[in-house]
């Protein structure tokens, strides 16, 4: 009758994470998961894990280890929520985000040179469109190809699995326009996964977004991140495609290999990669609400960035606050609907931060 409120100890144990008294957000956290999920914080070496809402709640506070991890569980095994991989949607443009800042750290790509000098399946692409732009989405591209707004009824599941990674590419030749306002693409962000495939070398295709990914960013950080749905938990099922816009919203990923993703992007970072990303340079385009700015895969204010994400049947959510070291994640069982109950994940982000 009088049992212990989980949403009240979950918060407890993130503001002790966080070195902050969160107690107030306790109706603001009942309402980002109303279906239950996990919320997970992190600040040096401290980290919390907390499943809410699961049929059997995990709580864990094991620090990352760089090392590889060949832990996997036996496949008949239920995968507790705070371990499994839940699908991003579009926290996973950060990760493409940091993909591109490597390239460009190992001289494979350029920011601001036009995309089409990278050649190959980039030839054509107007000379307007840069990694720069595309990163933060003011390179003049819709929100989606054309072709979305009939597959999204067609194909709900996989509105862009009809396409390939050609299609993608003649999309953004077609509808590039005038550069420098801040609309919302994921047919540019997946489009700089494809050429930033290419500049590694790689397929230009979601795969060879994968291998690079997993080259220059999530192998070297070992982190449970992925292309493929394996040890995925099923409250989620079944999933969303990103067909060849993989780079946009496709990848799987553990709490804990978010956690440390963001922690990658710290001054200071123990990580074999260095700091992550480029997200330290911000811009501020038309299109953008009061104070918000935007930096190569993440939003910004101040020294606060953050993502959120929606896919058919999960939202996510990542920020991290550099001059303290806190990093939040959250992960929510539940994608729909597009408003309402998904902006409450990324208010929880940022009053958990700010």
């Amino acid at each position: 009758m009088f049992g212990r409120d989980p949403h009240r100890a979950a918060l407890r144990g993130v503001g002790d994470v966080l070195g902050r008294d969160l107690s107030a957000l306790r109706p603001l956290l009942r309402a980002a998961l109303p279906r239950g999920g996990v919320i997970a914080a992190a600040r040096g070496q401290a980290r919390v894990v907390t499943a809410l809402g699961a049929p059997t709640p995990t709580v864990t506070t094991t620090p990352h280890d760089w090392t590889p991890d060949s832990w996997e569980p036996v496949p008949w095994e239920p995968v507790p929520w705070g371990l499994a991989r839940w699908e991003l949607a579009s926290v996973t443009k950060p990760f493409t985000g940091a993909l591109a800042a490597a390239l460009v750290a190992a001289g494979r790509l350029e920011w601001h040179a036009p995309l089409s000098a990278l050649g190959g399946p980039l030839r054509g692409v107007p000379r307007t469109v840069t990694a720069w732009r595309l990163a933060t989405h003011t390179a003049g591209l819709p929100a989606h190809p054309a072709r979305a707004t009939l597959t999204v009824l067609t194909r709900y599941h996989d509105p862009y699995g009809g396409m390939d990674a050609r299609a993608v590419l003649g999309s953004v030749r077609r509808w590039a326009g005038v550069p420098g306002r801040f609309v919302y693409s994921n047919l540019g962000m997946g489009a700089l996964a494809l050429a930033c495939a290419h500049a590694d070398g790689q397929e230009c295709s979601a795969d060879g977004y994968g291998r690079a990914l997993s080259r220059h960013v999530t192998g070297p950080l070992n982190l449970d991140v992925s292309l493929t749905a394996r040890r995925a938990a099923a409250a989620h099922a079944p999933h969303t495609g990103f067909g060849p816009l993989a780079g946009a919203g496709g990848l799987f990923a553990t709490p804990d290999a978010l956690l440390s993703f963001a922690q990658a992007h710290l001054p200071g970072t123990a990580a074999p990669t260095g700091p992550l990303g480029a997200w330290q340079d911000t811009v501020r385009p038309q299109g953008l609400p009061p104070g918000v700015q935007v930096s190569a895969g993440w939003l910004a204010r101040g020294p606060l960035r953050w993502h959120d994400g929606v896919a058919r049947h999960t939202r996510t959510g990542l920020a991290f606050d550099a001059p303290s070291g806190a990093v939040l994640a959250v992960l929510a069982r539940g994608g729909e609907p597009l408003l309402g109950r998904r902006a409450q994940v990324t208010r929880l982000l940022l009053r958990a931060l700010e």
